[in-house]
């Protein structure tokens, strides 16, 4: 199997082993694959994951022990959980004690040309949604998250820090909620892309008079949260949807004084997710930088990295 390989650096690889699909699992051919800022996370040292990485995905379901996802267009959750233990027992299966994450920590992921998931995982695509606006399905519903967690009552008035990929798409599912959204960002030419969408943009640096009852950190930054709370009013709300490698260092004390909460953000659900791309309520095929085939997944790496660039794909 050809794949693209992390073991202390990246190597695209033409002998890997094709994953061993066990029972309840699925084993799904990738037709497309996204690179985000969690992979480029990995490649610096954060999960001390080795393995094939990536996580966002679609593909066809080549064998299964339901018959009927045989044949299917897939996007899947990448959580793999025991089932059995107190958190998923309680209902908290993405922060199941035994979990794999697909990609991530001890799961093979989705840069190579097969990958396994359990069929409990999966979510079909509608023939409506292409390929490459499929891809977005998982980090979308990852900021669909945000809205599982908080109310987000009208006019809300949300910034988010950040105009990457999951800064566009964060923005864009808040408006959903009918908040009242601005994008600080560094890059016009990514701002410009929200024009239109009801969506206020600011440039990072500008002179902010004005604070927010909700502050979202999509920066990838170590600073992003300092950023954060010096934007947020008291009693509001920071979330944090970036994943670093490195460090963060932070006065806390702003957090007591003003009662500021701070709530970490992560995978969400995948039903709001397909139907936002289905009714074309989330754009996504803006956002798209260039499609890479597989073997040049180390320059697509490199191309995702590069701050012009907003998503860079992977087609198998």
């Amino acid at each position: 199997m050809k794949g693209l390989q992390y073991d202390r650096k990246l190597q695209l690889r033409h002998d890997l082993p094709l994953p061993v699909r066990h029972p309840e699992e699925a084993l799904i051919k990738v037709l497309m694959a996204g690179i985000c800022q969690t992979d480029i996370e990995i490649t610096k040292g954060y999960m001390n994951f080795q393995g094939i990485p990536g996580h966002e995905f679609v593909g066809v379901v080549e064998a299964a022990d339901s018959g009927s996802l045989i044949g299917k267009r897939v996007v899947g959750e990448i959580n793999c959980t025991c089932r059995v233990c107190d958190n998923c027992t309680a209902g908290r299966y993405k922060h199941c004690t035994k979990r794999s994450v697909l990609g991530i920590a001890g799961r093979h992921g989705a840069f190579a040309q097969y990958l396994t998931l359990p069929e409990r995982n999966l979510h079909l695509v509608p023939d409506t949604i292409p390929d490459e606006e499929a891809v977005f399905v998982e980090p979308l519903a990852a900021c669909f998250r945000i809205l599982e967690q908080a109310p987000v009552v009208k006019d809300c008035k949300t910034l988010v820090l950040g105009d990457g990929r999951m800064g566009l798409l964060c923005s864009q599912v808040l408006k959903t909620a009918q908040a009242n959204v601005t994008v600080m960002g560094k890059h016009e030419k990514k701002l410009s892309l929200l024009k239109g969408l009801g969506i206020n943009t600011r440039i990072t640096g500008e002179v902010m008079r004005e604070v927010f009852d909700m502050v979202v950190d999509c920066t990838g930054s170590p600073d992003g949260l300092a950023t954060a709370l010096s934007c947020t009013r008291p009693q509001g709300i920071v979330f944090l949807k970036s994943t670093v490698a490195a460090p963060r260092s932070i006065d806390f004390n702003q957090v007591v004084i003003n009662e500021i909460q701070i709530r970490g953000s992560r995978c969400g659900p995948f039903a709001p997710a397909i139907q936002a791309l289905q009714k074309k309520e989330v754009v996504v095929a803006p956002l798209i930088s260039k499609i890479f085939p597989l073997d040049q997944a180390v320059e697509a790496f490199k191309a995702a990295a590069q701050k012009i660039n907003i998503k860079i794909l992977l087609q198998m």
